[in-house]
Order: C-alpha cells, then sequence, then structure tokens
C-alpha cells in the first residue's frame, strides 16, 4: 500500500491530469505517407513509398525503424537553413486547454519578445509546423543551450528558467516543438500531431524536432557562441536526448524526465490514455515498441556515448507518466555506458514537478548543474 504521502502525490498527480479534458481518441494510423522523404530509403526514390508500403504497412514501417537505427546519422542529418531572422512580436500564451486561463493570458498581453524564425529543414503537410519558432533569451559570452518543453506546454512555459540560466551567463533559444504552441495546425487544440495513434507522423515529428534542434545550433554559432547545451523537459527530454546523441556540438544536456521507449510512456503513461485507447485493439506494447524504435532514446545509448559530455537527469519518485521503473533503466544504461552524469530524484509526480515547491526544487537542480557543466 502506498504511504499518505505517496497517495496524497498520487491523488494530485490525477487532479492535475483531469484539467485537461480536451483530448482526442483516434484510431491506429500507420501513416505511410509521411516516410515518402525520409532518408534510409532502401533503394526506393523519394517521393514514393513501395509497394510493401500499402499492402503490409507494419512490416514496412518495422522494417523502415530498424534501418533507421542503423543509420541514425542518415536519418537526422539535414540540410543547413539559409532564411535565419529574429522577428519581435506581441507573447501569446497558446494555451492547449479547453478553457484557457485568463490569468495568464493577462499576464502576458502587451509584453513582446525576440523569435528565431526559420523554414524546418523537415517539410510537413502542415504550413504553421513547418516555420519553426524559437523565444530568444540572450545573455553576453560563449555558453547558450537550447530549451525544449514538455508535450503540450504552452508558450510562456519555463519563461522563468529562462531569465534565471540569463543571469548566470547563460543564452537560451526555448525552441518550440513540432506542432506546439505557434506551430499547431489549425486543424487541432492540443499539441496531438506530435505524439498519437498516427505512427509514421509521429516518427517525422521526432525526426524535424532533431534536425530543428541542430539548425538552431548553426545559428547560434553565427551569433558568436561556442559552447552549447541542451534541456528537455517529458517528450523534450526524448528530443534532447536523440539530439545529443547525433550533434557532437551539445557537449551539456539536461534530462528532466527520463524514460526509455516511446511505446511505454504512451502505453502506462497518465498522460496518454486517450492514445492507448484508440490503438490497443490493433497492436501490443511489443509491437509498438518496435513500431517507435527510431525514436526511442533507449536505440542511441552507442551513438550519444561517442562525444564527452556531462549529464544531468532528473525524474520523480511518484511518477504516473514516465513511470520510476523506466527511469531506474535510463540510469543503468548511463552506468552502463560509464557516462559522466548526475542524478536527482524529486518527491514528486509527473505534473507535479511543475507546481510548487517542486518546482523550485527542479529548477534548482537545473541551474546549479548548468552553472557549473560547462
Amino acid at each position: 500500500m502506498p504511504s499518505r504521502y505517496a497517495q496524497w502525490m498520487y491523488d494530485w498527480e490525477h487532479r492535475l491530469t483531469s484539467v485537461d479534458n480536451n483530448r482526442v481518441v483516434r484510431p491506429l494510423d500507420w501513416g505511410v505517407e509521411f516516410t515518402r522523404d525520409w532518408p534510409c530509403r532502401n533503394g526506393f526514390r523519394p517521393g514514393q513509398t513501395p509497394g510493401l508500403a500499402h499492402d503490409n504497412p507494419e512490416k514496412f514501417i518495422l522494417d523502415y525503424n530498424r534501418r533507421i537505427v542503423a543509420s541514425s546519422d542518415e536519418f537526422y542529418s539535414y540540410t543547413r537553413p539559409t532564411d535565419f531572422r529574429l522577428e519581435t512580436r506581441e507573447v501569446q500564451v497558446f494555451s492547449t486547454r479547453e478553457v484557457p486561463d485568463p490569468k495568464l493570458e493577462a499576464k502576458v498581453k502587451g509584453t513582446f519578445g525576440e523569435f528565431l524564425r526559420f523554414t524546418s529543414p523537415v517539410e510537413t503537410p502542415y504550413p504553421e509546423n513547418n516555420l519553426v519558432n524559437a523565444r530568444w533569451f540572450p545573455a553576453r559570452g560563449r555558453r547558450a543551450i537550447i530549451l525544449l518543453p514538455h508535450w503540450n506546454a504552452d508558450a510562456i512555459a519555463y519563461n522563468s528558467l529562462c531569465r534565471v540560466l540569463n543571469m548566470l551567463g547563460i543564452a537560451v533559444l526555448r525552441l518550440t516543438m513540432p506542432y506546439h504552441d505557434i506551430r499547431m495546425p489549425a486543424e487541432t487544440s492540443r499539441a496531438d500531431y506530435a505524439v498519437s495513434a498516427n505512427i509514421g507522423r509521429t516518427l517525422d515529428a521526432v525526426r524535424q524536432g532533431v534536425v530543428d534542434i541542430r539548425s538552431c545550433l548553426d545559428w547560434l554559432e553565427q551569433q558568436g557562441y561556442s559552447q552549447f547545451g541542451i534541456v528537455g523537459t517529458s517528450l523534450g527530454s526524448c528530443y534532447a536526448f536523440i539530439a545529443a546523441a547525433h550533434e557532437p556540438r551539445l557537449r551539456v544536456a539536461a534530462f528532466n524526465h527520463a524514460s526509455t521507449y516511446v511505446a511505454d510512456v504512451v502505453w502506462h503513461g497518465q498522460s496518454t490514455r486517450h492514445i492507448r485507447q484508440g490503438i490497443e485493439q490493433e497492436i501490443d506494447l511489443d509491437r509498438l515498441r518496435q513500431a517507435w524504435l527510431a525514436v526511442s532514446p533507449m536505440s542511441y545509448f552507442k551513438q550519444f556515448s561517442r562525444w564527452p559530455r556531462k549529464s544531468l537527469i532528473v525524474y520523480a519518485r511518484y511518477d504516473l507518466t514516465f513511470l520510476p521503473e523506466l527511469s531506474h533503466q535510463v540510469v543503468e544504461e548511463f552506468e552502463r555506458h560509464e557516462l559522466d552524469h548526475k542524478v536527482a530524484v524529486l518527491p514528486c509526480g509527473h505534473y507535479t514537478m511543475g507546481e510548487a515547491p517542486y518546482s523550485y526544487m527542479d529548477g534548482w537542480h537545473l541551474a546549479s548543474f548548468l552553472r557549473t557543466a560547462f
């Protein structure tokens, strides 16, 4: 039986999860059309899909995942953007809740920020999503990080952390992940297309996110920065790990929540129950794990180990979304590969990590690590 504290924490997690009541249950879709322009094509031409993709889409996707993992440097390669530009505009919340919080809307009304914009090297069917957005928090010096929020984060989450890091002399690009806030397609009210019952689109979203991160590093280099790190929370942590596994310029990394396979989070996580509900009659966990193998951190520890870097892993003892046993497995992999890392375990859950006092504990761990890790 859980302790009184644990039960109190679980109850709090359930209440926070229930706030988002606009989740949409969608049926399984293999999404083979999203593979048309991927690398690792096994001989078939760009812009086309072979007959197998239509005759047996599951086998096609599983085979593609295995090729990607074997040649991941090719899959996550990209052409450097040429249209980097800074844009000053009014700050908006872009809430994903059915009823946005009017206090947050009032808080940012009339405030302006600088945003890096450029065309993503990965093209999707959604014009809004193809224009990358990253709020710029500059600082003097050579150190800069790319910060990736959690899944369905609004556009002002983590801004306070960005300002704290600025005070430590660290510049921050707060990257909007694919299908989030200003990049969200008009047909959606949440960032559902980033992780969904559409297998191919979810794979494509992670590839796009990783490529966008690497493109942001190109811009930061143009601004004179030379020491780079990355911070990712929840889904952003997944993107951050895969980017670091394929990007030698990232020598400092903080993973705020950590898990093994995307499929395990979707299958067991509290915040992804609606995805499982739509697909569990068509696919089991093991097959789903293979279908998303190419976008799961556990596939890339060998690649992550290629370059020296310092890492921080933060996870929550009472997490009902990134289950603690999955975080333990990640830590074990860091130890098995003898990687330079620190671990912080907070006495809260996934959603409560964003609530006081746990958000302050988390911020302290992240800021303390980044202050000295470069």
